[in-house]
């Protein structure tokens, strides 16, 4: 309590404290895009709690493994070379968390893309079991996290700091789940989207496992760019639709129950 206390009185740690918050709420957004389309895939009825587990196991997990910083900071050091590029165990994470999101992803963009027997809604049969959606976000979240404590490492020195930055941050992706969950389910193009983005994400982890650094700033700005483009689509799509339904009350009347019904089939899928 007594090395916690001065912290309030330290301009500087207010800083870092902002500083950090900000940094892992942006890194908290992969582990959130994954979890919000993995859960989708399950009944409606276990969405919600699939999602509560997999950002309560984020959130232990990251408390965790900042109660044992000095392991984690170890595993950045060099355990075997190959061709004189050194390895850390950190390294081999992000390029088995990077190989396992190209492999989701690119599985989730092909299940997408095949088209369905007419009769399929006859008998919709859940793909993803409670425990398998459970054990793959553990997986991810035990990727994610690893990075996200090396990155507070980086930062600052005082734990409490990191302590406080992780707790927010995961309460504002428990904040934030539910409502990008519905979002991507209510919007089928920004599945692949976001199914997109999980491909870039992995190759990126992969990359800094072989030592290259990719700059988040490029990462992120290009998502955005994305998202703007594909919220101006949306935009255009929605004036179509209220244009169409001022002229043809009927037909808009079709296509909108078309619209629900393909999100629900997405949202099952």
């Amino acid at each position: 309590m007594d090395s916690i206390l001065p912290l309030f009185s330290d301009p500087t740690a207010w800083a870092a404290l902002a500083t950090l918050i900000v940094m892992e709420v942006v890194l908290g957004i992969d582990n959130l895009i994954f979890i919000s389309i993995l859960t989708n895939k399950l009944p409606a009825g276990q969405q919600d709690r699939a999602r509560r587990i997999g950002i309560g196991l984020a959130l232990v997990l990251r408390l965790g493994l900042l109660g044992t910083v000095a392991y984690i900071v170890a595993l950045t050091q060099p355990v075997f070379t190959v061709f004189g590029k050194a390895f850390s165990w950190r390294d081999l994470i992000l390029i088995g968390g990077g190989l396992f999101l190209l492999w989701k992803a690119t599985k989730e963009i092909h299940h997408t893309m095949e088209p369905e027997p007419e009769d399929a809604g006859l008998a919709k049969v859940v793909t993803l079991s409670f425990a398998a959606a459970i054990g793959q976000i553990l997986v991810l979240d035990l990727v994610f996290s690893i990075d996200s404590i090396i990155t507070a490492v980086g930062m600052t020195e005082h734990v409490p700091i990191m302590v406080v930055a992780v707790v927010v941050a995961v309460t504002v992706m428990l904040l934030a789940a539910n409502p990008l969950s519905r979002f991507i389910a209510a919007n089928p193009t920004v599945v692949m989207l976001a199914l997109g983005f999980l491909i870039m994400i992995g190759m990126t982890l992969i990359a800094e496992g072989f030592g290259a650094h990719v700059s988040k700033g490029y990462i992120y700005t290009a998502m955005a760019f994305s998202a703007g483009v594909e919220g101006l689509n949306m935009l255009s799509r929605r004036r179509r639709r209220a244009k169409q339904a001022a002229t043809d009350p009927v037909s808009a009347s079709q296509v909108s129950a078309n619209r629900v019904s393909a999100s629900r089939d997405t949202a099952r899928r």
